[in-house]
């Protein structure tokens, strides 16, 4: 049976706990090992409580686990807050510089006096992390690598005080029996750990895309940072406008005059954006918003997850205009995804809105898939040719698919003109009845081509007796859960949304009649139960909710499974 392990790190702001937590993470990945990781922090810089979960397996993982094997305990709210939660076999690393604790399972590691000793209490992370790398079998050379990547461009005498506190830390977790040890000599794969907000900002560089205007707003930054980082090495500009209005408004423009654009916000942002959405949908110009999800509304919890903007998303900006809406469930998903939003909203010229959340954007999972680069750089420009001369050009052109003749500004000599209010097809304002109904009709012919785009739900095990129906970043977790289930002989499936809108609902229905579900959202309303009961008539059974800003782990919906079916 392969290793499978849980370590939760806590303390208050400002102590270190992702850098433990990443230490760990890199000796684990060099080894071959694969890794789940998910912050846990409040809206503060210091102080309060935090804590870093960090899940190692020997095969790879898809979704964190909440019942931690080896518990470090920095500070004694971390002990109280999370000694009910450890695993019947778990023990607790506890900073006794906070106070003394005397169980079979808690062992006390003086952080501070340690890496005073060491040379600086600043290290005290360190120790800490080298204590769990000897639990888990680590080589001391395997950290001392690290260490070294880590620190040499800081100094040889920060070097030197990491590479002393991290041996200090490593000699006490030697002498800790555990049944925790990993084989750290297997063979070295070629994955890569990486969170949701870094996969969407390489899949937004790989579609092409050159301008990115935002209004920082967590955790939807997070994207826009990890672009930043590229910034000197590709031809791309990146601006921090005054607030979501004008960062929408950019990206409209720079798209209107033929450059790729995405703006990156969370829900508070995308309020702010939907008049900007709408001027997209009347010019028919392509716009692509990542909306990292987090609980609202007004400000709500700044730092945590909610799937709570489904039907806001599908629904954004006064009026009906077509566009299109996606989910990612995971790292990969979410490159594919964000390459595809730019793709597709250039072909139909649409908006394009791609619904991430803090879990998916934040969260750090070892990547064995694939990053692909396709079509998504093909230009849906028109160009001047002899169908028609300059002079004849009509932006919005009444056309059989919806989709008129799209150019640029100064792109050749035709003469481009757009219009946020109702428009002639030549991009004049008017106010002619006969005109509006014709434009409305003409935009929503598209929606049909659109749906013909969208990729089916996923569905596992098809003959089940009940599924776990999810969308978006709950997949790993629900995939997780449903095989445990399984494995306990319970007969369940999964169906696993990623494409949300919009999606041909007669295929839906077949899809999904005479299947028992229960729908695993976060938000309170069940808001993709409603959308498939308003579209379909299908009545989901039942339903597993969470809003209290924490993500789903399989545990949980195991548990709510099994209440809900009666096992």
């Amino acid at each position: 049976m392969h290793q499978d392990i849980t370590i939760l790190i806590g303390g208050a702001a400002g102590q270190g706990i992702q850098t433990i937590g990443a230490l760990l993470a890199k000796v684990c990945h060099n080894a071959g090992l694969f890794i789940f990781s998910v912050d846990d922090f409040e809206s503060r810089i210091r102080g309060g409580h935090s804590f870093h979960l960090l899940r190692i397996s020997e095969t790879p993982l898809s979704a964190p686990c909440f019942e931690p094997d080896i518990l470090v305990a920095i500070d004694t709210k971390t002990y109280e807050y999370h000694k009910n939660t450890l695993s019947s076999h778990g023990i607790v690393l506890y900073n006794s510089n906070d106070s003394k604790k005397a169980e079979s399972n808690i062992y006390n590691i003086p952080l501070e006096l340690l890496a005073q000793q060491a040379g600086g209490k600043i290290a005290s992370n360190t120790i800490a992390a080298g204590a769990v790398l000897a639990i888990l079998g680590a080589a001391f050379k395997d950290i001392e690598q690290v260490l070294k990547e880590q620190f040499v461009k800081k100094g040889k005498s920060v070097l030197d005080l990491n590479l002393k506190a991290g041996k200090s830390g490593y000699d006490i977790g030697r002498k800790i029996d555990s049944s925790f040890c990993f084989d750290f000599t297997l063979v070295k794969h070629e994955n890569m750990v990486m969170t949701g907000a870094k996969a969407a900002a390489l899949g937004a560089l790989a579609a092409d895309c050159r301008f990115f205007p935002f209004y920082p707003m967590s955790p939807g930054t997070s994207i826009i940072s990890n672009i930043v980082k590229y910034s000197d090495q590709l031809p791309i500009i990146i601006e921090q406008a005054e607030d979501e209005i004008a960062a929408v408004n950019m990206a409209v423009g720079a798209s209107f005059a033929g450059v790729r654009s995405m703006t990156s916000t969370s829900g508070g942002g995308f309020c702010l954006m939907t008049e900007g959405l709408g001027l997209a949908g009347m010019s028919e110009t392509p716009l692509v918003i990542i909306n990292a999800q987090r609980p609202g509304p007004a400000t709500g919890l700044a730092t945590r997850t909610a799937q709570a903007d489904l039907l806001f998303a599908i629904n954004a900006s006064q009026d009906e205009f077509p566009r299109f809406v996606f989910a990612p469930g995971g790292v990969i998903e979410t490159f594919d995804a964000v390459k595809k939003a730019f793709y597709l909203s250039e072909k139909y010229q649409v908006p394009s809105i791609i619904l991430m959340d803090q879990f998916l954007a934040d969260s750090a999972k070892t990547e064995s898939g694939v990053f692909e680069i396709g079509h998504e750089h093909k230009s849906f420009l028109e160009q001047e040719t002899k169908l028609y001369q300059s002079k004849d050009y009509l932006r919005y052109k009444i056309i059989d698919t919806g989709i008129s003749p799209r150019r640029v500004p100064c792109g050749s000599d035709a003469l481009v003109r757009a219009s946020g209010n109702e428009h002639t097809q030549e991009g004049l304002s008017i106010e002619d009845p006969e005109n509006r109904s014709v434009m409305v009709e003409k935009r929503f012919k598209k929606l049909k081509l659109m749906k013909n785009e969208m990729a089916q739900p996923l569905v596992f095990y098809d003959n089940s007796s009940f599924f776990l129906a999810a969308w978006g970043s709950t997949k790993g977790s629900v995939m997780e859960a449903c095989a445990k289930l399984r494995e306990q002989e319970i007969d369940a499936g999964c169906i696993i949304f990623e494409d949300i809108w919009p999606l041909d609902f007669n295929t839906i229905k077949r899809l999904l009649e005479n299947k028992k579900l229960i729908m695993v959202e976060g938000n309170a309303t069940c808001q993709m139960g409603t959308l498939i009961t308003q579209q379909t008539g299908i009545q989901f059974n039942e339903s597993i909710l969470k809003y209290d800003g924490r993500p789903f782990y399989p545990e949980y919906i195991m548990k709510k499974a099994k209440q809900i079916m009666g096992y």
